[in-house]
């Protein structure tokens, strides 16, 4: 049920969608499987497949985080209801309106029929690309619905949550190549896997600490403490920064050293130097920043790729 004093209302009511499906963050994300499918192919893909493939990324990321909110809506109205603010701490999931169906926002019967909709033009698109995109689009989407209903039930749903975020990849390289090689596929995985472990959901649920560990929910660092839950965050992204190089080296495209220096320098600056800072600080101010500087790994990872790409060196 809409709230009576939402002061979205007529056109900028729209914004409530896109927060809903949080697009800044989306389209960072979008940049997750552009430098999959570049890295495997090696070369840019014909004009009608780069076009397709954006639409068909767009709507699956849309749709996804979208799902997200709507399973998790309770649970989000709850933790409002602690009085938490993240927007005053620079967090990105929060620069537009956070949980517009928590709030009262949006309604949803709105928030699912959005989601529904995103995800039928997913769907399409991901037809046309390859028909295992179809497989692996829903694959992803089932895990993020279960994801969210694990959040009292286990701390080990960081598992599924590293599977969700590396669906994007995986069809991506079957949308440009339909026999690509799984060795690579499996490097891609680890590497995003660890990733999002380390640099996106185990910040992300330090940020959430005091809620979680009062709404009964099972997360890493509920369960193992904050100690504990940055030696995970350290391990997890000195193998995701490690694991770029051979991610580099199986590529199509001919990484010369630099380019293999320069993705250490990334992972260097934007995952394990904060992770440092939150190793010796323990502050959730700091875990807030990892999660939000790891959310520019993937975009810094594919402009690394174009450059290789479209340069003559």
């Amino acid at each position: 049920m809409e709230t009576s004093c939402n002061p979205y209302t007529g056109f900028a009511r729209i914004k409530l969608f896109w927060a809903l499906s949080r697009t800044p963050h989306g389209l960072l994300d979008m940049a997750t499987p552009a430098a999959a499918a570049l890295l495997w192919l090696g070369s840019m893909p014909p004009l009608q497949i780069v076009v397709l493939g954006l639409i068909t990324t767009f709507a699956g990321y849309t749709a996804v985080y979208a799902l997200n909110d709507v399973v998790d809506h309770r649970i989000d109205r709850e933790k409002l209801g602690l009085g938490v603010d993240r927007c005053a701490e620079n967090y990105l999931d929060a620069v537009m309106v956070r949980h517009p169906i928590a709030q009262g926002f949006l309604s949803f019967r709105d928030g699912l029929l959005w989601a529904i909709a995103w995800g039928a033009l997913a769907l399409i698109g991901a037809y046309l690309l390859n028909p295992v995109c179809v497989v692996i689009f829903l694959a992803g989407c089932t895990l993020e619905a279960v994801y969210c209903l694990l959040l009292k039930v286990t701390h080990f749903r960081t598992l599924v949550s590293g599977a969700v975020k590396t669906t994007g990849a995986m069809a991506a390289v079957y949308a440009v190549d339909p026999s690509p090689s799984y060795g690579f596929l499996v490097c891609v995985f680890v590497w995003l896997f660890f990733w999002e472990i380390g640099g996106q959901n185990v910040p992300n649920d330090w940020a959430d600490i005091e809620e979680d560990r009062r709404l009964q929910a099972r997360t890493i660092p509920v369960i193992y403490g904050p100690d504990r839950a940055t030696v995970i965050i350290m391990g997890t992204l000195l193998v995701a920064v490690m694991l770029s190089i051979p991610v580099l080296i199986l590529s199509r495209a001919d990484f010369h050293p630099v380019y293999l220096l320069t993705a250490l320098g990334i992972g260097l600056v934007l995952l394990l130097i904060p992770a440092m800072q939150l190793y010796n600080s323990k502050d959730r101010a700091d875990a807030v920043a990892l999660f939000n500087k790891s959310s520019y790994y993937p975009l810094s990872m594919l402009l690394l790729v174009v450059a290789r790409i479209t340069l003559p060196f």
